[in-house]
């Protein structure tokens, strides 16, 4: 199982310079605020809640405006402020795969298509789960030409949080496929799906790119110490060393 934003896609990097400057600007002020304190805070609210459902984090932000004495909106309200936001950040990039203008190389984590091959060719079962909302994955995996290895097996979020999480997904996977979680691989860049992989005791490949400088081959330094915190297996910056990687997967 895959996660998606950062995993495989690179559309949304930078989404994180999107929803803190959002929640800053909506954030009610307090006596002794330090502006840099508050924003650490808040980006360590976004990024410890990497890998649930955008709503989790919109959940959390209204939780702070009422501890600071506001009136929060719901949450829904906020993440779909944060979406049109966010699409508007990206516009340029969907428009430009949707065009051929850009390559869908471009914006996948460098190596993501050999990985796949090599799993593909082992004949392993791949699937998608994305804390973004289903129908913003759906586009973007088949605007980057990911359908072929994923076919239906893709999910994402909802407006009824209730009805999606990774967990679930997790759990449907193995039920499906009667087989128990020593035989599920999962592969992503957020502490969600690394924490319930191992709970079902699957082997974790933790992805600690860096999305801004892709193909770079080096580590964030904050991702890397935060997924090996939750007990990933392995982590790497990203795919170059692709075979090798499948390899130490299986045992070999």
């Amino acid at each position: 199982m895959f996660d998606f934003d950062g995993t495989l896609s690179l559309i949304r990097e930078g989404w994180p310079e999107v929803m803190l400057p959002m929640f800053e600007k909506l954030l009610p002020s307090v006596n002794g605020d330090d502006s840099d304190s508050v924003r650490a805070m808040l980006l360590d609210d976004i990024m410890t809640l990497n890998g649930r459902q955008t709503i989790f984090q919109m959940m959390k932000f209204a939780e702070r405006v009422t501890e600071r004495g506001g009136e929060a909106l719901d949450p829904l309200e906020y993440k779909h402020e944060y979406l049109r936001r966010l699409e508007v950040r990206i516009q340029s990039r969907v428009e430009s795969l949707a065009s051929g203008d850009a390559k869908p190389v471009e914006f996948l984590l460098h190596g993501s298509v050999a990985l796949l091959d090599c799993l593909e060719a082992r004949g392993w079962d791949l699937y998608l789960a994305s804390g973004t909302d289903e129908p913003f994955v759906r586009r973007e995996a088949e605007l980057l030409g990911l359908g072929r290895y994923f076919g239906e097996r893709v999910y994402g979020a909802q407006d009824d949080f209730m009805s999606f999480s990774k967990k679930q997904v997790i759990e449907r996977i193995l039920r499906e496929n009667n087989v128990d979680g020593d035989e599920l691989l999962v592969i992503g860049d957020g502490y969600v799906e690394i924490e319930d992989g191992k709970n079902v005791g699957g082997l974790a490949v933790a992805v600690a790119s860096d999305e801004a400088r892709n193909g770079a081959g080096q580590f964030d330094e904050w991702k890397r110490k935060r997924l090996l915190g939750v007990g990933a297996d392995i982590v790497v910056p990203d795919y170059r060393d692709a075979a090798v990687l499948v390899d130490v997967i299986v045992g070999k």
